[in-house]
């Protein structure tokens, strides 16, 4: 038991434990060997304990001997010894593994599909509003299979105490503004290249030609007709395509304008019941009958002095796709063994949806990252219009990519991202508020674990933290593995929608947790990192250059579930003090 909890292997244990049992063996032998060779002056067989040599008049010395009745006192005192010797043994053993000078625990088991399904009632609703379902993930994470099923109640498109036809309502309507939102991407795509075009012939052309063309664009179907005019058969890469387990039909671009127009009066209905992530939804019934873009919207975050709203949120949107576009085509590929649908997709249906979203310079990849970054295309411009304060920066699909290789629907794919974004948007803002804010946190974490370490980044001008840039923006997607990338996220997703649904310290306290959920998670998991290596940091850099290239270079090294580990005992400790 106690090697055990030390976290010794069994091939360790038994190591150590044979050595102690030779030492005590050896002792035992010696001390019967000393019995037979020292026989006491009375007759009677004496074992020398103990003797000191003793100057003086004499020149005498004096003894200490035992009698046979103390052999065992000696024996059982050489026995202890042998035991000290074990637990040295252990102790050494022990910590050339750790990690972390704190870390105790080790990861339990992940929840399972069985133990997924028992969690809900005869409504499907989760048992006691969801702590045991997050309790669950907090120590152990997901199980892949059912990954796709759990994310939407971490990410808060379902909550965890909504019914199975609550969620299925829900799944409907999110669907409807998802498509709603993969239409208004068309729009505008196909006014900037009629803008591009006009402006192209306008250049080339005389003024009465110029006229001429002028008035042809002018008299174009409108947004709306070309939208649903168009021959590309697809909005979005789950509308390629894509069998639907309800009715097992494919859906089309004409199924599409249909149901956007028949569901038009239920949206408007519904808008007000609406829930909070929904709002920032740029199509409108008013803005479609007249005809306008919707970024003709004003917008001050967007506002630009020297131009208008229009042209201003019209260049924001093609400067967006072009790097989106760009972005995707560069995805690594490590997500493709935890696909394998995705993997087996075709190549005439992987060219066909890169072609719907205008992904181009793709030739060189394989089917199944062709289809991949046209999952990221849509979803990354859908989400650029759904917040157009943040749109797209760069970074952005590295957040996304683990998502759409879970989920197959991309309608939840886009709602999980939301609620994913919702608080990992501000690492996006130009203005790097959100950065500096989790950057102090982090320094103030390292500040009051490890004041020694602390003075020396101070003393390298590195207490600001900016050597973790790259982990707070990304949430360590660059320095860990992709599975271990999910772990680390689950957990965090999972003390996040504790703090949604309300889920406050008792009720952990209750679950014999001792860390409360927190909504800073990944930057304990962050400081834990850096104190991991705080005596590397201190005796061997000399710059925040070095410690930077240090943790650049974690990629593959870290054991997320100790960093787990160190991260929540960094909450015990200094929660109430950040």
């Amino acid at each position: 038991m106690v090697l055990r909890n030390s976290g010794v292997t069994s091939c360790e244990g038994i190591t150590v434990i044979s050595r102690a049992f030779a030492v005590v063996t050896s002792a035992a032998l010696v001390l019967s060997l000393m019995h037979e060779i020292f026989p006491g002056g009375d007759g009677r067989r004496k074992i020398v304990i103990f003797a000191e040599a003793s100057g003086g008049s004499g020149g005498g010395g004096s003894g200490l001997l035992a009698s046979p009745s103390n052999v065992g006192i000696a024996i059982a005192v050489t026995a202890m010894a042998g035991l000290a010797l074990a637990a040295t043994l252990v102790y050494s053993s022990r910590r050339g593994s750790l990690k972390s000078p704190w870390s105790r625990r080790r990861r339990k088991h992940a929840l399972l599909a069985k133990q997924w399904k028992s969690l809900f009632d005869v409504d499907g609703k989760l048992s006691d509003g969801g702590i045991k379902f997050l309790k669950k993930i907090r120590t152990g994470g997901v199980e892949p299979s059912i990954r796709a099923e759990v994310w939407p109640f971490l990410l808060g498109m379902y909550d965890v105490k909504s019914s199975k036809k609550e969620r299925d309502t829900v799944k409907a309507q999110k669907r409807k503004k998802y498509v709603e939102l993969r239409k208004q991407c068309c729009q505008i795509s196909k006014r900037g290249e009629r803008s591009f075009k006009l402006k192209e012939s306008s250049e080339n052309n005389s003024n009465e030609d110029g006229g001429d063309n002028i008035s042809q664009v002018l008299d174009s179907p409108t947004l709306d007709e070309a939208s649903s005019a168009a021959s590309r058969p697809s909005v979005s890469p789950e509308l390629v395509e894509e069998e639907e387990e309800h009715d097992g039909g494919v859906i089309t671009n004409e199924d599409i304008s249909d149901e956007a127009e028949t569901d038009s009066s239920e949206d408007s209905d519904s808008s007000e019941d609406s829930s909070e992530d929904t709002k920032p939804l740029l199509g409108s019934t008013e803005t479609e009958d007249n005809n306008n873009n919707p970024y003709d919207r004003s917008d001050s975050t967007l506002k630009k002095p020297e131009t208008g709203p229009t042209s201003c949120k019209s260049e924001n949107f093609a400067t967006w796709q072009r790097i989106i576009r760009l972005d995707a085509v560069r995805a690594n590929s490590e997500w493709i063994v935890y696909s394998p649908s995705q993997a087996a997709v075709s190549e005439a249906k992987a060219q066909q949806l890169a072609e719907s979203v205008g992904l181009k310079d793709f030739d060189h990849l394989e089917p199944c990252r062709i289809y991949h970054a046209a999952r990221l295309v849509a979803i990354l411009e859908a989400y650029a219009l759904y917040d157009t304060e943040i749109g797209y920066c760069q970074g952005m699909s590295d957040l996304l990519s683990p998502i759409i290789s879970v989920i197959e629907e991309d309608h939840v794919a886009f709602w999980c991202f939301v609620g994913f974004m919702r608080k990992a948007r501000h690492n996006f803002r130009l203005d790097e508020v959100g950065i500096r804010r989790q950057l102090n946190i982090v320094s103030k974490i390292i500040k009051g674990k490890d004041s020694h370490l602390y003075k020396h980044l101070e003393k390298l001008q590195a207490e600001d933290c900016f050597f973790v840039y790259r982990m707070v923006v990304v949430l360590f997607r660059r320095e860990l593995t992709f599975e271990q990338t999910l772990c680390l996220w689950e957990v965090m997703w999972a003390d996040q929608a504790a703090i949604r649904a309300g889920i406050v310290r008792s009720a952990w306290r209750r679950m014999r947790l001792r860390a409360p959920p927190t909504d800073d998670l990944l930057l304990y998991a962050i400081a834990a990192c850096v104190l991991q290596r705080r005596k590397m940091i201190i005796e061997n850099y000399s710059s925040m250059d070095e410690i930077m290239r240090e943790c650049n270079s974690m990629a593959g090294c870290l054991d997320v579930w100790k960093l787990l580990d160190d991260a929540h005992d960094l909450v015990v400790t200094l929660h109430d003090k950040i």
